[in-house]
């Protein structure tokens, strides 16, 4: 009988650590997940903005040497980011491409025109850059159109300063949660041990003696769930690299270091103070309060 309650007891217990660290896991994945957004947010946002393509076309009469000098100028360019050049015949395979049928046929001579496609970096994009740039082009006598989405322009821009908001707001939220679902976690697992505590008072122990092994605990447990939240970022962080190399997520290794250790860090503080705080409420409570 005595065996089936011990057995009882230790399945208990192990259920109760096992609760802490996942809850811990989950809770420090997130908000180092968050937290590895925030850092990356503006890498994030420029390369939606690199992406708007500004073409430049040419007209008929351009003859190679005005194409050669466009080119260089923009190499030169401080706001170039890349650029392709896109002949009438590319532009004529690629629209035949889209459409299925060569559309030559029925019109006896290609109508397109040779144009450069041209990212711009993202600091110029913005529609005031985007209309001097514009304007500065368009000076080239042998420019027939610039052409670029001024609605989605605009809506880039717009869209970027509101998600900056709202992500600042959510991190502050979401920081908060975090603390007080660890904070409450460590709290039910030292519910449990009441009694404990209150008999080793009785007994004669000191407060700081009875605090240590439950801190001590919760922070072995903490850092277990820390270690896996860690494990699990950088787990992202890589299928991320691998699969989207254009964002670069790699790139700000000490940021990205810093954020991790973060997390350990977090993982240590949060079960430490919320543990301290939660035993000093049981030692400064009456006998018959406990029930």
């Amino acid at each position: 009988m005595a065996s089936n309650f011990e057995k009882f007891q230790k399945r208990r217990v192990i259920t109760s650590y096992f609760s802490v660290v996942l809850s811990v896991f989950l809770v420090l994945f997130l908000l180092g997940a968050l937290g590895l957004f925030v850092i990356n947010s503006k890498r994030i946002s420029d390369n939606f903005k690199e992406d708007i393509v500004m073409t430049v076309f040419f007209k008929t009469e351009a003859n190679d040497s005005i194409i050669k000098a466009f080119d260089a100028e923009l190499k030169s360019a401080k706001f170039a980011k890349d650029f392709e050049y896109v002949s009438k015949e590319k532009a004529a395979r690629d629209h035949q491409k889209v459409l299925g049928e060569d559309f030559m046929q029925f019109l006896g001579v290609n109508p397109l025109q040779n144009s450069f496609d041209v990212h711009l970096k993202a600091d110029y994009v913005t529609r005031e850059s985007f209309a001097k740039i514009e304007n500065r082009i368009r000076k080239n006598e042998m420019v027939a159109d610039v052409v670029y989405d001024k609605q989605l322009l605009t809506l880039v821009n717009d869209n970027v300063k509101q998600i900056s908001m709202w992500i600042l707001i959510i991190s502050g939220i979401f920081a908060f949660i975090s603390v007080v679902l660890i904070n409450s976690s460590m709290r039910l697992s030292i519910y449990s041990n009441r009694f404990i505590i209150k008999t080793m008072q009785l007994v004669g122990a000191t407060k700081s003696f009875i605090r240590k092994p439950f801190i001590m605990r919760s922070i072995y447990l903490g850092l277990i769930g820390a270690v896996m939240a860690v494990i699990a970022l950088i787990g992202v962080l890589f299928y991320i690299q691998t699969n989207y190399p254009n964002l670069d997520i790699l790139k700000d290794v000490l940021l990205t270091s810093l954020v991790l250790l973060g997390v350990l860090v977090l993982g240590a503080l949060i079960p430490w103070i919320s543990t301290f705080f939660a035993t000093q409420r049981f030692l400064n409570l009456r006998t018959d309060d406990l029930y």
